[in-house]
């Protein structure tokens, strides 16, 4: 059974302006978000966390894997035309940022294709919502996406592909994939960010038993 809306991304067109991207709203619905959010894992603060140093469980563990499978992967293969068979695959999950996050950025070069899928339920903040950019700047917008529950945003890594968001601190729940260029990258990324959050897990847990 799978929970991820393809038809509706197969049918959505590929943009190619100002780089290749395509956003696809309600590729989860909404019965099957709610039911994925109550199985939203605990995360150890702000930062990317690889699923394997979280606790998955029922409907949230579900979706992880199907996106590790092959229907995605093929999806976007025709979408944007390449071969990501050889490729490595990399997940990680977002539960809150900092202010100081989504600096404008294009992705690091190893980096072949990143997809980002929004799990709020709802979305009211200026702050938090990510701006496809004509250039380096943040003000020089082509498409603001709310980062609403069920949509899917991705795009293909390029010089170019300059994206950030406005300052927000707080709970922004984002799963994100990539295709890297070969399976030693992915391994190497998914090492540093176990450790990361291993330490992050550790300092939640020792620094509040600390004497004061």
């Amino acid at each position: 059974m799978t929970v991820l809306n393809y038809p509706a991304l197969e049918e959505t067109p590929l943009a190619t302006v100002p780089f290749a991207h395509v956003v696809v709203e309600n590729f989860i619905a909404k019965p099957d978000l709610a039911r994925i959010l109550s199985d939203f894992p605990i995360v150890p603060g702000p930062g990317s966390h690889p699923p394997t140093a979280l606790s998955m469980r029922g409907h949230f563990a579900a979706l992880m894997e199907e996106l590790a499978g092959p229907l995605l992967r093929e999806a976007v293969e025709r979408k944007f035309s390449i071969d990501l068979a050889g490729c490595g695959y990399l997940a990680t999950i977002r539960g809150e940022v900092r202010g100081k996050d989504g600096a404008v950025h294009t992705d690091s070069k190893s980096k072949l294709i990143t997809a980002l899928i929004y799990l709020n339920e709802d979305w009211r903040e200026e702050g938090g919502r990510l701006r496809l950019l004509r250039s380096d700047r943040l003000d020089d917008l082509f498409l603001e996406i709310a980062p609403v529950g069920g949509t899917l945003l991705i795009f293909r890594r390029s010089d170019n592909s300059w994206h950030g968001h406005k300052p927000y601190a707080g709970v922004r729940r984002a799963i994100q994939v990539n295709w890297v260029e070969d399976a030693a990258i992915a391994a190497r990324e998914q090492r540093r960010h176990f450790v990361s959050t291993r330490l992050k897990q550790v300092a939640r847990w020792v620094l509040p038993r600390l004497p004061r």
